[in-house]
């Protein structure tokens, strides 16, 4: 190899799961981290690996942090961890089985973290730390256009700075600004000052810069094989560059920071990379117009395991639908989408819903995080390792979720329900991804503001009134559940693990209401024409209905499309890779009346309303 023919990069995952969106206490500043590298070194039963009690000591006794932000930095970084689905599911097994917070607390307690990753996860929260010359003249300051105010922009400047999760060149900004202070918390207490600075001529030992691949990888030839960071600097060309001596096994401290920055590029399986190259999602029928902005991509093809990706924007007055390996453990972006419905029947990495508006999401099982950011009106359904929302407003969150569900500053109006929905293949889909159906407490958010962790009293409530918080859990009177309206092969019959008994009694009386309607029609012996004509009225409010409640898109796209010459058809079809057909943008009247005469639908609504 010649030299120079070495790229490192920013790993995505921890910058896009791991980094809180949010700023991060004062008390995980660089001067206090510090102290805790000096302390974790130098106490028995911190080094090299962190136990949770061990943690919350530090977090609680010394940082001061409160416990349940303890728990969570702690659980986050578990959840960037590399497991099996079997060990997750076991981990899931052993919390649902602990009655009380004193058996919980002892079965946290086995968990343990790699000391020094720990380290530079806790140091990465700094990506959204607000800065004081943004947040006063704004990140294009002189502005080249200017851009008309809108709610979610308002909300953004209050509430900090645009998320940098996703953003491939902020990451590459990160590191390269911040790579001192990151090698600094890996050097041994023994060549720090007493303020916890190192000192001239220091060393950075192998171990400790095994560290540091949480955050950095590698190739040689700029795209596979991929490496972490610690071999490709114990090997030529960067082994003499990096200073790296094989009798001491370690590196000087000023050497390894300078060929690590001269060898810094941006991650070539990341957003840039994936906008400017990635290969095109195609669907079995595209509409002219309404996708003509769309713009689908992925990199799932060239990408290796957890850095595949797949972004969606703009899609507008569509259903999509997809059940693909193509997905499969993907991280996906869905940005600036209106008045769509879109169904992705896959297991998951991440998704990330940015932007978006009155839009309806159906997720298959998401392996580490949902993140909801800055969107109006979206209704997301999923089963996730862990749920955020963070400056979105009128939004309804339908999950199951073993983490309480994370809501972050600038939040209106959020709405949290049960997970209410199936298809053939979910059951199988959590298993590869490690979800169980316990525990789940979509129903206990925990709420982080600004300035940290809201007071309980302000943190939780169920009653319908805004006043008492920026969330409510939906009503069992508004409750309704939802179908996924695709033929598909599988075994899952049934919501896994089932609704809460509240939520199945008011389900069970509008079941009831429906076999009362039909038994009265069908106790009134209607002649064939006046049973005509009540199909005519029942199916004429219901369209009326849809059009009022804004659901006539989604029913028109449902209702397959007529083949030239023929009558319309009475099922969604799919691709190969299960995906649905979506209809025209016309007017579908028609082809929706057919469909909705050829099921109980309509009578179904006329119970219920």
């Amino acid at each position: 190899m010649e030299s120079g023919a070495v790229s490192i990069w920013p790993r995505m995952g921890p910058f896009l799961l791991g980094a809180l969106q949010v700023a991060p206490p004062s008390k995980l500043g660089m001067h206090y981290l510090r102290k805790m590298a000096l302390y974790v070194r130098t106490r028995d039963g911190c080094f090299p690996i962190l136990s949770w009690p061990m943690w919350r000591h530090i977090a609680c006794g010394k940082l001061q942090l409160p416990e349940e932000l303890a728990w969570l930095y702690f659980e986050t970084f578990d959840l960037l961890t590399s497991r099996t689905p079997e060990e997750r599911l076991g981990w899931a097994e052993s919390l649902s089985q602990c009655s009380d917070s004193k058996e919980l607390d002892h079965q946290r307690s086995k968990l343990c973290v790699d000391t020094l990753k720990f380290l530079l996860f806790l140091y990465i929260q700094q990506l959204n730390r607000v800065s004081l010359r943004t947040s006063l003249i704004g990140e294009e300051w002189p502005s080249p256009r200017t851009r008309s105010p809108s709610p979610c922009s308002e909300r953004e400047s209050k509430n900090g700075s645009r998320s940098k999760n996703w953003d491939d060149q902020a990451h590459l900004s990160f590191v390269y600004s911040h790579l001192g202070d990151l090698l600094e918390l890996l050097v041994e207490p023994g060549q720090l000052s007493s303020s916890g600075q190192a000192i001239r001529g220091s060393q950075v030992s192998l171990e400790a810069v095994q560290g540091l691949s949480l955050l950095l990888e590698g190739s040689a030839d700029h795209v596979k094989p991929i490496h972490p960071v610690h071999k490709l600097l114990t090997k030529a060309p960067l082994q003499a560059q990096a200073g790296y001596s094989k009798l001491s096994r370690s590196f000087p401290l000023q050497q390894l920071l300078t060929c690590l920055r001269q060898n810094l590029t941006v991650n070539p399986f990341g957003m840039t990379a994936c906008l400017h190259s990635g290969k095109k999602l195609t669907w079995a029928q595209q509409v002219e117009g309404s996708m003509k902005r769309a713009r689908i991509v992925r990199n799932t093809h060239m990408a290796p395991a957890g850095s595949g990706m797949l972004l969606m924007s703009q899609v507008f007055q569509q259903t999509l639908a997809k059940d693909s390996d193509k997905l499969t453990g993907a991280n996906i972006k869905i940005h600036r989408c209106s008045h769509a419905f879109i169904y992705l029947l896959s297991p998951l990495r991440s998704v990330s819903v940015d932007k978006c508006r009155n839009c309806t999401l159906v997720l298959g099982p998401v392996e580490t995080r949902v993140h909801i950011h800055c969107c109006e009106d979206v209704r997301v359904v999923c089963v996730a390792g862990r749920v955020s929302i963070g400056a979105s407003s009128r939004c309804t969150i339908h999950t199951l979720t073993p983490t309480r569900p994370l809501l972050l500053p600038g939040n209106t109006d959020i709405t949290l329900g049960p997970f209410h929905t199936h298809y053939p293949t979910l059951e199988d889909h959590m298993g590869s991804a490690g979800l169980a159906v316990v525990p789940n407490v979509w129903d206990q958010p925990l709420l982080l503001g600004v300035d940290g962790l809201v007071p309980h009293s302000l943190n939780s409530t169920s009653s319908t009134d805004s006043s008492t918080g920026c969330y409510r859990l939906l009503p069992t009177a508004e409750f309704n559940a939802l179908v996924v309206p695709f033929t598909m092969e599988g075994d899952t019959c049934e919501v896994p693990g089932g609704l809460p008994p509240a939520y199945q009694a008011a389900l069970a009386q509008k079941e009831k209401r429906i076999r009362n309607m039909q038994r009265i029609v069908s106790d009134s012996q209607l002649n064939e024409e006046q049973q005509c004509q009540f199909q005519e009225l029942v199916t004429q409010h219901f369209l009326d209905w849809l059009r009022e409640m804004g659901h006539i898109q989604e029913l028109s796209n449902l209702a397959p499309q007529a083949q030239p010459g023929q009558g319309p058809s009475n099922g969604p079809s799919t691709d190969l890779d299960g995906q649905a057909q979506p209809g025209a943008n016309d007017d579908n009247e028609a082809r929706i009346r057919h469909t909705v005469g050829q099921t109980q639908v309509s009578s179904s609504y006329y119970a219920i309303c």
